[in-house]
C-alpha cells in the first residue's frame, strides 16, 4: 500500500485546499493520471498518480485544507478496480437512454430533473460557485443546464440554496437574485496583500504620458518580419518590459525592497507581469530581463498567460520578482493608481492608448497617447527618483533607438 501526499509546499505557502478530486475510491487509474487539484494562496497544483494503480481510499476531501506532504489518499500499485472507461461508458449509455426518454413528452421533465447535472463542465461549474444546477434553470435540451446557465444562473422561483456553513447562497426573489458564493483561497490571498499594501507602505504614485506614435510605427513596420523570424507575435508589452529593465539599472532603489530594517538592492532584474486569470490576479515572473531579448520576453508573455487561463502556473513562475508591470489598458482603463506587490517598492501601470490632441512645436497634432502611472514606496524611494524614473521609460518608448544605443 503506497501513500499519495500533498505536494512539498515552498515556505512561503502554507497550507493548500483541496478542490477537486477527479477519481473516486477503488476507481482503476494509469501511471500520471491527475487524481486531484491542490490550489494553495498562490497556484493550483495537480497530484498526480505514482504508477498503475487503484486509489483504495480518500483521506482528505473536497474543502479539506491540507499540509505539505500531509497524507490524502492511500494507494495500491498494480491492483485492479473500477476503471474510468468502464464509467464513462456506462454514462454515455445513460446519456443516451436519457436522449431517448427526453422523446416522451410525459417523462422529458423528470429525466432532465435527474441528469441535467451530469455534465462534467456543469459539475465544475457547480462546485466553484456553491450553486446546485438542480435550482438553475436549464436552457439546453429538454431542460438540461449548460455550462453557460451555471455562467449566469437564473434560479427557479422557489429555490434557496444554502451554503455548508448554512448560511444562503443563492436566493431568488421574484427576477432579483442574489449569489453568495467563498472567496476561493487565491481571491483571498490578494486581498489580504492589496490590503497589507495600502496599509504597511507610504505608497504614493507619480503620472507621466507618453507618446506611442513612435513605437506603433516600429511595431507596424517590423511586426511580419517579426513574427516570421521568432515564431511570436511583436506586442507593446516586450518593449515597455525592455524599457523598465533599462530604467531600472539607471535607478537601483527603484529594484530594490525592503526587509524589516534593511534595504536589499537586488544585482538582477526580474520583472513580473500582471495577469488577470479567472480565479484572480496573479503576477508570473519573468527572470533577467536584461539578458532576455524581446523575443523571449513576448515568448515568456504568451506563455504565462495561456497558463494562466488553464491554471498551470507554478508556484516557481510566480516566486519572487523585483519590479511589476500591469497593463490595465487592455480593459480599457485610461488612468489608475496600480497597488505594490510587496516586497517590492514599485509598480508600473499601463493603460489605454488614446487619440489626443497635443501641442507638438507650437502646432495641434493627433497623437496616440498613453497614460503611465509609477506606484512607489516612499520609505524607499524619493521623489526624484521615482520621477525620473518614470521619464526614463517615457524617453526610450517615445524614441526606441534609445534602447538600441544605450543612450
Amino acid at each position: 500500500m503506497a501513500e499519495i501526499k500533498a505536494p512539498v509546499f515552498p515556505e512561503s505557502v502554507a497550507d493548500g485546499t483541496i478542490v477537486e478530486w477527479h477519481v473516486s475510491e477503488g476507481e482503476q487509474v494509469n501511471r500520471d493520471d491527475i487524481l486531484a487539484e491542490i490550489e494553495t494562496d498562490k497556484v493550483v497544483l495537480e497530484v498526480v498518480a505514482p504508477d498503475d494503480g487503484v486509489v483504495t481510499k480518500i483521506v482528505k476531501q473536497v474543502d479539506d485544507t491540507v499540509l505539505s506532504d500531509e497524507l490524502i489518499a492511500e494507494f495500491e500499485a498494480g491492483a485492479t478496480g473500477t476503471k474510468a472507461a468502464d464509467s464513462a461508458a456506462e454514462e454515455s449509455q445513460e446519456e443516451k437512454t436519457e436522449e431517448k426518454a427526453e422523446a416522451k413528452p410525459a417523462a422529458a421533465a423528470d429525466s432532465a430533473d435527474d441528469h441535467k447535472d451530469q455534465s462534467p463542465a456543469v459539475r465544475k461549474a457547480a462546485k466553484e460557485s456553491g450553486v446546485d444546477p438542480k435550482n438553475v434553470e436549464g436552457t439546453g435540451r429538454g431542460g438540461r443546464v449548460t455550462k453557460q446557465d451555471m455562467a449566469n444562473p437564473t434560479l427557479k422561483a422557489d429555490s434557496s440554496i444554502k451554503s455548508d456553513s448554512g448560511r444562503p447562497v443563492a436566493e431568488s426573489v421574484g427576477e432579483r437574485t442574489e449569489k453568495r458564493v467563498p472567496m476561493t483561497r487565491l481571491r483571498k490571498t490578494v486581498a489580504n496583500r492589496l490590503l497589507s499594501a495600502t496599509q504597511e507602505t507610504a505608497m504614493l504614485t507619480t503620472f507621466n504620458e507618453v507618446n506611442m506614435k513612435p513605437l506603433m510605427d516600429l511595431r507596424a513596420k517590423y511586426k511580419d518580419q517579426f513574427e516570421k523570424r521568432h515564431g511570436t507575435r511583436l506586442g507593446f508589452m516586450s518593449l515597455f518590459v525592455k524599457a523598465a529593465t533599462e530604467a531600472l539599472k539607471r535607478f537601483p532603489a527603484v529594484n530594490a525592497s525592503i526587509d524589516g530594517d534593511d534595504i536589499v538592492y537586488h544585482g538582477y532584474y526580474d520583472v513580473g507581469v500582471a495577469v488577470s486569470s479567472d480565479r484572480g490576479l496573479v503576477v508570473p515572473v519573468l527572470r533577467d530581463t536584461d539578458r532576455m531579448s524581446m523575443a523571449d520576453v513576448e515568448a515568456g508573455i504568451r506563455e504565462f498567460a495561456g497558463k494562466a487561463r488553464d491554471g498551470k502556473l507554478s508556484l516557481q513562475e510566480m516566486t519572487g520578482g523585483t519590479f511589476t508591470i500591469t497593463n490595465g489598458g487592455v480593459f480599457g482603463s485610461l488612468m489608475s493608481t496600480p497597488i505594490l506587490n510587496p516586497p517590492q517598492t514599485a509598480i508600473l501601470g499601463m493603460h489605454a492608448i488614446n487619440d489626443r490632441p497635443m501641442a507638438v512645436n507650437g502646432q495641434v497634432e493627433i497623437l496616440p497617447m498613453m497614460y503611465l502611472a509609477l506606484s512607489y514606496d516612499h520609505r524607499m524611494i524619493d521623489g526624484k527618483d521615482a520621477v525620473q524614473f518614470l521619464v526614463t521609460i517615457k524617453e526610450l518608448i517615445e524614441d526606441p533607438a534609445r534602447l538600441l544605443l544605450d543612450l
